[in-house]
């Protein structure tokens, strides 16, 4: 089953907890702290490799979480990094970030990759703490949280001939003629509901990869009938070509099919109007064909047009071998990659967090009946990562809560000794310092 698109949940790796710990060795009295650090959390990449072509795979796993950083340990010694998490996807593959729809990663070429969630960095052990004024405590840090998030799969074949038309007007016939390909083939409409490859020889040391992707109609632009399904994969290719019903079996008029299937691509993405084209007469080996051929090069001189055209037959294979070196021709001329959508580089990866603004206060204050709730996500953050059943990690908390002012604005809201404050998961009691 050809699968290309999925939504998948990804996290990255805690990290690790620092740890508290002392010495405790022979003839060494009074031994300082020698809690290690956690190590980092592991990160969750995307790595194309070329022999997939469908995500098929994430049909059935759809969600991935690295592991997590190792705790520190004792002796002054840190916790192992996390090995990262390779999430395999085909040549092709767009990701993007469910939430904004922001494009994360444009993946094309094997072995090329990106860092997607992050894994968290590991804690620091009570060693990092230790100060002349308290040279043993009771204070580490937990690992911080990886990323995580859900993103969008969107691939989009990796083709280098594309094949346009409205249905039934034989692509498939002619891809099951050049190449290997098993197409399904019948006298309906969409009998092609995902896309095919094939790969063209041409002859000895030239060949290219022929996509036969499903029928299109007016509106697809705009998701009618198979729409986008169909237009993504169109994007990737470096020739379309146009395969039209010059027999006009079906009653329609071969020069405003071209039209109409050209104004679709353009509607649907602008770039496409300058991919370079070629168009196939096909069903030459039906009466009045000739004749409809006539009326339509006439009809795309009149238009400027100047798009070469191939009589063909793939009933009968008339004409296919000049068909196909001529694409071989031109597809020597064009770059191989064609980029219809830049994503923007940047010297550092990008971290996906909801962002302290740095207008207004750091933290919001808000009462429900006798609980007072203090909202930041970088109080709660920092609480994550304070292992409070420690008395100094405790302590060391609460003064960054009175440094950054939350006590006083909880006196301001009408908060007494012994009422109960909350912050996240977590519910305090206020105490007033004498």
């Amino acid at each position: 089953m050809f699968v290309d698109k999925a939504k998948i949940y990804i996290k990255g790796g805690n990290g690790g907890d620092g740890l508290i710990a002392f010495k405790r060795e022979k003839y060494v009295a009074e031994g300082g702290p020698a809690g290690g650090d956690g190590g980092k959390g592991g990160d969750v990449i995307f790595r194309v490799d070329e022999g997939l072509r469908t995500l098929m795979d994430f049909r059935y796993q759809k969600h991935f979480k690295a592991p997590r950083g190792e705790k520190g340990k004792p002796k002054n010694q840190y916790g192992a990094n996390a090995e990262d998490m390779i999430v395999r996807v085909p040549p092709g593959t767009v990701i993007m970030d469910d939430d904004t729809g922001e494009v994360l990663a444009d993946l094309t070429e094997h072995g090329q990759e990106v860092v997607a969630a992050r894994g968290g960095k590991g804690g620091r052990g009570n060693v990092r703490f230790a100060t002349p004024a308290n040279p043993a405590p009771y204070i580490s840090e937990n690992g911080e949280e990886g990323e995580e998030r859900w993103v969008v799969l969107e691939l989009k074949v990796m083709a280098d001939v594309g094949l346009v038309g409205f249905p039934s007007v034989g692509k498939s016939t002619l891809l099951s003629v050049v190449s290997a390909a098993k197409p399904k083939i019948a006298s309906y409409h969409f009998t092609t509901l995902t896309p095919n490859l094939g790969v063209v020889q041409v002859e000895e040391g030239r060949s290219f990869v022929m996509a036969d992707l499903p029928g299109l109609i007016e509106g697809a632009h705009q998701g009618v009938g198979l729409g986008h399904e169909f237009l993504r994969h169109i994007e990737r290719t470096r020739i379309i070509l146009h395969v039209i019903d010059m027999a006009a079996t079906e009653g329609r008029d071969p020069f405003d099919d071209y039209l109409k299937i050209n104004e679709e691509l353009k509607l649907y993405n602008m770039n496409l109007e300058n991919r370079p084209q070629v168009i196939a007469a096909n069903k030459m080996d039906i009466p009045d064909a000739e004749e409809h051929l006539q009326q339509f090069e006439q009809k795309l001189k009149e238009h400027g047009i100047d798009a070469p055209v191939f009589k063909i037959s793939a009933a009968t294979q008339q004409g296919m071998r000049e068909l196909m070196f001529h694409l071989a021709d031109q597809l020597d001329q064009i770059p191989v990659q064609v980029k219809v959508e830049e994503v923007p580089e940047t010297e550092e990866r990008k971290v996906y967090r909801l962002e302290t603004k740095n207008e207004g206060p750091e933290f919001t204050i808000r009462r429900e009946n006798d609980v007072f709730i203090v909202e930041s996500e970088k109080i709660e953050t920092l609480l994550k990562r304070t292992p409070i059943n420690y008395y100094d990690s405790a302590l060391r908390f609460s003064n960054m809560l009175r440094r950054m002012g939350v006590d006083e604005a909880l006196r301001n809201k009408g908060a007494e000794d012994g009422q109960t404050i909350r912050i996240g998961d977590f519910e305090f009691e206020f105490v007033e310092k004498e």
